[in-house]
């Protein structure tokens, strides 16, 4: 069975029903799993390496010795690495690093008054910890878009950590490695799942701790990026893969088809929602659905996808359309309308938008240029995907000279006793004395 369940928000519904109460998200969501997140993460606190080897043995089954992988484990998968995916990931690279080139902020001075300044300082964070998930399938790609964009905004230290696989010998897929090594990062663990977040939060005898974690992963990595959040700084939440499509009645069924069996391979708790106001095209993308499902290669993993956390939403019109999905905030949102341009300019909540019938979200995983790391969950209502800006800082360096400081003395005195911190005003007052009466 592969008929997508159908949410028919139309007539009364639109005024009486909340989006958020009906979609359908991940089935595993971030505070179910929260306790044994946690608990993994206070076990590689206080023990550290051996607590993440522990972990590994447990969740992942590979029994460590070591975490680091070995620099020339690196050099030897990219010289074995097919040549086609090396052209690939080259490719890739080059594109991503295009997009992410032109996200660079220039440091910016501004002069308040005569004599005074502040300066907004573009800070690169110092040493990063990226993940690449490894579970179900192998991500280079996802090393491309970890590392291009924390290489552009000038981070010094990199290190990536993606999960172990008993059939490559107790180390990540690869192409992961052949991917690090293609981009010049000689960092790599063999660590995955929320103890790898732990690892590079706390730090380990192998793995100094970082600044910040990025990257996408399952459910208990998002959960320990939320529980870690503060000890270490992270980019978002980018859970379980999803998908939006808008289409209107002359979409084409059979693509839409394809993009929502391409989204749902990835992972069983992928979220696939396609949104119309057309409850003829519905049926057809179901008659579609059969047949691609029964001929793509991870049908299992696809079927579960399709019949747990995903639906065809009905809708008046398509400017409902696009208020449910704002309400909804997809990871990906494809537009498929015939006025596809206007209709995405009018999005406001979403991870990245894909606009047209030639702008597939594989695309976007691959070779668009911008970036694959996105907010999942919702928190596209509040967060961006991953981008130079993430690795960066603004710092405001300040620098009046003693006039600048005299024209607010009295400005800062006023405001200080209002708020009666008056050593504030002291510290001001110690560099312009107030002035003599008469």
């Amino acid at each position: 069975m592969t008929d997508l369940r159908r949410i028919d928000l139309r007539g009364p519904a639109r005024r009486t029903v909340d989006p958020r109460d009906v979609l359908p998200r991940a089935g595993a969501d971030v505070p179910a799993v929260l306790p044994a997140v946690l608990a993994v993460c206070e076990d590689v606190r206080t023990r550290g390496l051996p607590a993440v080897l522990a972990a590994t043995e447990r969740f992942d089954h590979v029994r460590q010795e070591t975490t680091r992988v070995p620099p020339h484990t690196l050099a030897r998968a990219l010289d074995v690495l097919d040549p086609r995916v090396r052209e690939a990931l080259e490719e890739a690279a080059r594109r991503a690093r295009v997009v992410h080139q032109a996200q660079r902020r220039p440091d910016v001075r501004v002069q308040v008054a005569p004599g005074g300044t502040v300066t907004e300082r573009w800070v690169p964070v110092r040493r990063v910890g990226l993940y690449v998930p490894g579970g179900l399938v192998a991500y280079p790609s996802s090393v491309v878009m970890n590392v291009v964009p924390a290489q552009v905004a000038g981070v010094r230290s990199l290190a990536v950590a993606s999960p172990p696989r008993p059939e490559h010998g107790g180390r990540p897929h690869p192409a992961v490695l052949a991917a690090c090594a293609l981009l010049g990062v000689d960092e790599v663990y063999a660590v995955g799942g929320a103890q790898a977040v732990a690892m590079f939060a706390y730090g380990t005898a192998e793995c100094p701790r970082v600044d910040l974690v990025t990257g996408p992963g399952n459910v208990y990595v998002a959960a320990a990026k939320r529980a870690l959040r503060g000890v270490v700084g992270i980019d978002s939440e980018a859970g379980p893969t999803e998908i939006g499509i808008l289409a209107d009645a002359y979409a084409d069924p059979d693509l839409i088809a394809a993009d929502l069996v391409a989204q749902a391979e990835h992972d069983e708790n992928a979220a696939c929602l396609l949104v119309t106001d057309a409850p003829a095209l519905a049926e057809v993308v179901d008659q579609r659905l059969a047949v691609r499902v029964a001929a793509t290669v991870h049908r299992d993993r696809v079927r579960a996808a399709l019949a747990g956390q995903s639906a065809t939403v009905l809708v008046d019109d398509l400017d409902q359309g696009l208020e449910v999905l704002d309400e909804w905030a997809p990871e990906h949102l494809e537009v498929l309308t015939t006025d596809a341009r206007e209709r995405a300019a009018r999005v406001v909540n979403a991870g990245a938008v894909f606009v047209g019938p030639w702008s597939p979200v594989s695309l976007g995983d691959y070779l668009a240029g911008s970036n694959h790391v996105l907010p999942t969950g919702g928190t596209a209502r509040h967060t961006g995907g991953l981008g130079v800006d993430s690795f960066l800082r603004g710092v405001h360096v300040v620098e009046y000279d003693r006039p600048a400081l005299a024209a607010v003395a009295d400005d800062v005195q006023a405001l200080g006793g209002a708020e009666g911190l008056h050593a504030h005003v002291a510290a001001v007052r110690a560099r312009i004395p107030v002035p003599n009466a008469g």
